[in-house]
Formats: C-alpha cells, structure tokens, sequence
C-alpha cells in the first residue's frame, strides 16, 4: 500500500508540476493607457493581467470584437471570454491587457451598427499601438516580445495594425507576431495588396457566417510565408466562447451574404484546439 500510495503522489506532483504557473492576479486590473493618436480620447481604459513574478514577461495586447470589454451582466466585469484567456495567457506567463476602443469614447456594442464612430482601419490601430507603446514602459515588460491578439472586431484590427505601412516609428519595437480569431477579410482581400510585417495566425471556423472564412484564406495563400490559417470543421463565430451556447443572430450589420444573420457560439472541439493552437504560436515571444 505505501508504494503504490508513493507512486500516486509522485504522479500527482509530475501533473502539478506540468500546469502553468497560476496568474498572480485573477482579477486584472484596471489602467489608463495614455494616447496620443489623431483620433484618439485623452486616455484609454484597459485591464491588465499579470503572471507572477518580477519578470520582464512577454506580453500580449487583446483587443475586443464589437459587443465590447464587458460582460452583457455587469458593464464593470470583463466578458467571460476575455477574462478566461486573459487568466489563461497569464498563467502561462504573459502580461495581457485589453484596451476599451468602445467605452473609453462613450460607446456600447456595435455589432448591430452600420455607420461607426470607431473603426478596425483607424481608430483601433491607433489603440493597439497605445497599449504597446503603453506595455512597454512597463519594468516587468520585454519591449520587444509583444504579440496583438483580437477577436472579430479586434480580429479585423490586427489585420490592419500589421500591415508594412503601420511600422512603429525606429526606436519604438514592433509587435514579434499577431493572432486573430475570425477577423472580416473581405475588404483587404478585395483591394489585392493586403501583406503583414509580422508572424500572422489566423484561426476560425470553417462554418462561420458573420465572417466568412473564404476571404481569409486568399489572404493566407496570397502570403504563404507569413500567415498560417486554422480553419475548425463544423465551427461558428465565437467558436472559443465557453460561456455562449450557439445561437443565432439576427440584425447584424455585417454578415456573409448581407442578411443580418448569423450563427455564434461555443464549439467545445475547437475551443480546445484553439486553446492549444495559440499558445503554441506565442511561443516565439519566449524565444
């Protein structure tokens, strides 16, 4: 009995020691991201996680799709999604921090908005290299292992933010690589010239009908040495959303084929491959 009561304990601490550290804070914490852009507020309010630890960390800047930061619940809880993978990322030691592009203007969701004050191609590039720049003078921070990361909405902003044109000014490290989960490809498909400086992941469902993910792929074959498509059999927008059974959506401004609908929600199979796929590719921030 005591050996086999030594062998269990000993399988249990190889399990234990396997995990990620735990983030030193599962609740982020709230910060002013000072910014200075054209079309930028006097600051913008974000949530930062961060792992245990002095560091300097890697970091990643979120950005948000168009519901927003917050949770539909409580406008001063982050949305379960962003908060499951901001604990998530920061356990496996990543600074994280979501800028607000909506709330820190005075605005609310926007997915059901055709005419928006605030715009993947403008306003939110202008917010994702504030959260950078902002990142970077952080001392537990490396300047130069920071990864953009966006949902949808924040998907289609780093789609923007990554183009050759948006390069960081010298002296100013640029984002080391960029993910987005179901980001609108049609337009920068459709203009033919669309190309990245960084690493791109671009993971979503092959099923989804709010951002289809044909256009995608022509961007993917256009440049196959700097972006890497995943696309999830069988999955939907949100794909990675644990806290949303699939549902339908109806109203919406921007969908596949301009009817307003689409389906959105969980799809357990690729949330797990997602949750594997990216931190894979963040890796290189380790590096």
């Amino acid at each position: 009995m005591q050996a086999k009561y030594r062998v269990a304990l000993a399988g249990l601490f190889a399990l234990w020691m396997a995990q990620p550290a735990a983030a030193a804070d599962q609740a982020p914490n709230h910060v002013s991201i000072p910014a200075d852009g054209e079309n930028e507020p006097a600051t913008l309010d974000a949530m930062l996680f961060k792992p245990q630890g002095r560091g300097p960390f890697p970091a990643v800047v979120a950005m948000h799709g168009c519901s927003g930061l917050w949770s539909s619940k409580n406008k001063t809880e982050l949305s379960p999604r962003h908060a499951d993978w901001g604990q998530r990322l920061a356990a496996l030691g990543y600074v994280v921090i979501f800028p607000d592009s909506f709330g820190s203007r005075g605005l609310g969701p926007q997915c059901k908005n055709g005419d928006r004050e605030v715009e993947p191609y403008r306003e939110r590039v202008e917010d994702a290299n504030a959260a950078r720049r902002y990142l970077q003078t952080l001392p537990y921070v490396k300047p130069a292992a920071i990864a953009l990361l966006g949902w949808s909405n924040g998907g289609s902003t780093v789609l923007y933010t990554v183009r050759p044109k948006d390069r960081p000014k010298p002296g100013s490290p640029d984002f080391r690589a960029a993910v987005a989960f179901y980001p609108g490809c049609t337009a920068p498909a459709e203009k033919g010239d669309w190309a990245t400086r960084v690493p791109l992941l671009i993971v979503m469902g092959d099923a989804d009908d709010w951002t289809p993910a044909k256009p995608c792929k022509a961007l993917a074959d256009a440049n196959p040495d700097s972006v890497k498509l995943i696309l999830y059999p069988g999955a939907y927008h949100d794909f990675d959303n644990e806290a949303q059974p699939l549902h339908e959506l109806h109203g919406l401004a921007y969908t596949a084929n301009g009817d307003g609908v689409a389906h959105a929600g969980l799809n357990p199979a690729a949330r797990a491959a997602a949750l594997k796929d990216v931190p894979d590719f963040l890796a290189v921030l380790k590096q």
